[in-house]
């Protein structure tokens, strides 16, 4: 069976379809609006062949905004503001001019300014610095973002790969030849977050473990803010991950079965153990530690405390024990490096790494790939195609129903893996963002 691939028309068509079920905070100013159907088809496809182009053998990576210099505040600047650079001339939006310039306009901390001219077409009228924090919301950081106007951005991730947005908030993707709309994103689908939910008794007992550490009133803590810190790991550990480009295999089980796949069992075989004791638990630790730290220092009367008031604390402690979940998460993504699993509870309790998987008794010949969010509309796929690493990540939830697999793969891929509704079901996650080692 042939498939037949996407381009930028097909983009410029979905975008122009979904443009206004884009969630954005506000509608779009009068200058911010769509461009006309032919003019937007135009503009991707300019960026399109741009992406395709290298300079010094270095991918063009860039992200555009079409707006008017004038909506942008001319003395803001980042952190929490965007920085503004008009050029004397204009220069025209054109493959070769963006390949001159996308690299003085770093893809991860700056814009390049577009506007229409109703005789010359598109025109680069200067730079948008950001500044790297607009990544917190995919990289699982906390921070005030710059807020974009809630108009037309591109953005180019890799050779034939566009992310289309309102603002910040994705419309379209264009990607291997598919275009993908924001549905893509894992992260907002209910299973995963049911998931990191804790239990009842997990609650209490981590609460329990709380108030012998302080006298924290942890009453005014949102109850789902662990598990949204918890989702936030995940994003960073995927985001480290991909920045090695080696690729790697996450294995997620319940905390209950901890010690079975810690000692010897018919499913894992776990090259390098680790002893188990409390760095092993650290991230715990460290979860237990940011509640009361919270708890302790917002204002008392105010509930509940969220994830909105954790992202915003300016308690240096708050700032210190994130800086330590920060780096938990690339110590856990370099032991990813090594040939093998890394095996973890939902908690973050680490296992071991270099895990071998001991499935092969199963026959995983078929798996269904999710066409939606929560995997109610799969499409059945064979699995001749795939290779070692994903094989073993489907007969690893094959035979182990309540376990989590994530593969990485090296081109930065990320697949969800897990067993629902009586057969194995994966979950491609759309990560159009790019990634380097110096974020």
């Amino acid at each position: 069976m042939w498939t037949q691939h996407a381009y930028p028309q097909q983009l410029a068509a979905f975008v122009y379809d979904h443009w206004l079920d884009a969630s954005g905070d506000e509608p779009a100013d009068a200058d911010c609006e769509l461009p006309v159907l032919p003019m937007l088809e135009a503009l991707i496809s300019t960026a399109y062949q741009a992406s395709l182009l290298r300079e010094e053998e270095r991918p063009l990576l860039f992200r555009s905004i079409l707006a008017e210099p004038e909506s942008f505040d001319s003395e803001d600047g980042p952190p929490e503001g965007l920085h503004t650079l008009i050029f004397d001339d204009y220069v025209p939006f054109v493959p070769q001019e963006l390949k001159a310039l996308v690299h003085a306009a770093s893809y991860y901390r700056s814009l390049l300014g577009v506007r229409l001219d109703g005789l010359k077409g598109p025109q680069i009228w200067g730079i948008v610095h950001s500044g790297t924090r607009w990544l917190h919301a995919q990289l699982g950081g906390r921070g005030t973002v710059p807020k974009l106007p809630s108009a037309l951005v591109i953005n180019v991730t890799g050779p034939g790969s566009l992310e289309v947005c309102r603002g910040s908030v994705t419309v379209g993707q264009l990607s291997e030849g598919r275009v993908f709309g924001p549905s893509t994103n894992v992260f907002q689908s209910l299973w995963l977050q049911d998931m990191f939910a804790e239990t009842r008794a997990e609650r209490m007992d981590l609460h329990n473990q709380a108030r012998l550490n302080v006298d924290a009133d942890w009453a005014v803590l949102d109850p789902k803010l662990t598990h949204i810190i918890d989702q936030h790991m995940v994003k960073r550990l995927l985001a480290a991950i991909r920045a090695f480009r080696h690729g790697g295999t996450l294995i997620m089980v319940p905390p209950s079965r901890a010690q079975e796949f810690a000692d010897s069992n018919r499913y894992i075989n776990l090259r390098y153990k680790f002893v188990q004791n409390e760095p092993c638990a650290r991230f715990r630790t460290l979860i237990v530690n940011m509640m009361n730290t919270l708890a302790e220092s917002e204002e008392k009367g105010k509930h509940p405390i969220s994830w909105q008031d954790y992202q915003l604390s300016t308690d240096p402690r708050v700032a210190s024990l994130d800086e330590a979940i920060f780096e938990m998460s690339h110590l856990i993504a370099a032991l990813s490096t090594v040939d093998g699993a890394v095996v973890m509870t939902r908690r973050f309790e680490l296992l071991g790494f270099g895990a071998e998987i001991l499935c092969d008794l199963a026959d995983v010949s078929t798996v269904a790939r999710a066409l939606d969010l929560e995997g109610t509309k799969c499409r059945t796929e064979s699995t001749r195609g795939v290779g070692t690493r994903h094989r073993s990540a489907y007969q690893m939830c094959h035979q182990c129903k309540d376990t989590l697999s994530i593969v990485i793969s090296q081109d930065g891929g990320v697949r969800f893996i897990r067993w629902q509704d009586d057969q194995v079901v994966y979950w491609d996650h759309q990560a159009t963002f790019a990634f380097s080692h110096s974020l």
